[in-house]
């Protein structure tokens, strides 16, 4: 009996995971947070360490932070990346275990990993999977390439491709990803300093400025929902600013929220953070004074030190990824941005030519197609993108084995086939 394949996508804010094929969406979505007793949060990164009752004394997730009181929370992932590897071995345990509720053995896992994944990490994650838990099998796939795929529709089969730029937003960090023929190509890969944890750094600081009446210790927790609830991308700043200050009863919000403690009742004005919060993405010398390229600048950039012959795929096929992308309108305001950078770029490149030929002859060039990609699956795009590459016929041959990785050891996990050769 062949049991569906396990898709754990973890992410520095969450951790979405589920079975493949059973539900279009995953299963769990938790923090990925644990939580630990004092002295034992950190006990270092060697695998191997004697483990004994205490090491089953810990939370996951929502759990953890509802026990947050008498455990020490720890994030073991940061911008992407996996800091502690003792952690994130409990953390899956109790995902395999607790959540899932599956003999590892019996599955075959995909497992995501940033973009630049150092090889070691796939070895410790290796480790992990084969000597710790006995899975039959396990494929690491790259969370852009996962994006990709979940922009695919059914019915445009003949038309799915791996060539095309992801921009990944989650809670921690966002990163711009070419990607030709399922291959990232690595050193035009950009970093943004902003993300969905910046948005409601942000909102919370606009709130704290004008507003009195939420309580401190919750103002983080109300920031986050303001932004959750109301936030929306806008065409242009200076009308949006107008709009609220002509009508402000038509635009302005109220927010209500119960202390956690008195449980008394209390009212928020919601206004200008609605579309300050997303402007940042656009304009982000508003909040941070040492970053001030805008995220269409960034993608135009990395597209442009891609090869030649790969650069009208990458404008064509811009993808959205991610929870800080969901904000309404986000996606037809950077397709009108990129459009704008690229079609400034060939009419400077039209009037140079006339200027070097010293002539004013109508001079034609090939407009450039610029289209970014929203769906209703990017919130969770990586995991969904999983869900579908793993229910093929030809995921089973991708993945390393037991018996491979008994054989060969952790170094076979360096190397993961793309999945291009399934399209």
């Amino acid at each position: 009996m062949n049991l569906p394949p396990v898709v754990i996508d973890n992410g520095t804010g969450y951790t979405k995971m589920g079975f493949a094929g059973i539900k279009n969406h995953p299963q769990f979505v938790i923090p990925t947070v644990i939580g630990t007793r004092e002295g034992n949060a950190d006990r270092g990164n060697n695998l191997a360490s004697k483990r004994g009752i205490e090491d089953l004394n810990f939370y996951i997730g929502d759990e953890a932070i509802a026990n947050s009181k008498t455990y020490s929370l720890n994030y073991p992932i940061r911008h992407g990346q996996v800091e502690n590897w003792d952690l994130m071995e409990k953390f899956y345990q109790a995902s395999i275990f607790q959540y899932l509720k599956c003999e590892p053995e019996d599955h075959l896992f995909l497992l995501t990993e940033p973009p630049l994944n150092q090889p070691e990490n796939r070895e410790y994650l290796a480790e992990i999977m084969f000597e710790s838990f006995g899975v039959k099998g396990m494929y690491i796939a790259v969370q852009a390439m996962l994006a990709l795929a979940a922009s695919w529709k059914k019915s445009e089969r003949s038309n799915w491709t791996l060539t095309g730029t992801v921009i990944d937003s989650g809670d921690g960090v966002t990163h711009v990803i070419p990607l030709a023929e399922g291959y990232v190509i690595g050193s035009s890969i950009k970093h943004i300093p902003i993300a969905g944890r910046d948005i409601t750094y942000f909102v919370q600081q606009l709130l704290r400025e004008r507003e009195n009446s939420i309580p401190p210790e919750e103002s983080m927790e109300v920031a986050k929902r303001i932004k959750e609830m109301y936030s929306y991308t806008c065409n242009d700043i200076v009308k949006e600013f107008k709009k609220y200050d002509s009508e402000p009863a038509k635009w302005f919000k109220e927010y209500i929220g119960q202390h956690s403690i008195t449980k008394k009742e209390y009212r928020v004005d919601v206004g200008y953070e609605r579309f300050l919060g997303p402007e940042i993405f656009f304009n982000p010398e508003i909040s941070n004074s040492d970053f001030t390229t805008p995220i269409s600048t960034v993608v135009d950039d990395v597209i442009q030190s891609c090869p030649i012959d790969t650069r009208r795929g990458l404008y064509k096929n811009i993808v959205l990824s991610g929870g800080s992308t969901m904000f309404k309108d986000f996606g037809k305001r950077l397709q009108r941005d990129i459009k704008r950078v690229v079609d400034a770029r060939i009419q400077r490149s039209i009037e140079l030519t006339k200027k070097v030929l010293q002539s004013d002859a109508d001079i034609q060039s090939n407009a450039i197609e610029v289209n970014v990609i929203s769906h209703k699956r990017q919130r969770y795009a990586v995991w969904y993108g999983g869900n579908i590459l793993s229910t093929t016929d030809a995921f089973p041959k991708h993945c390393h084995t037991k018996a491979e990785y008994d054989e060969v050891g952790p170094s076979i996990c360096r190397y993961n086939k793309v999945f291009g050769s399934v399209l």
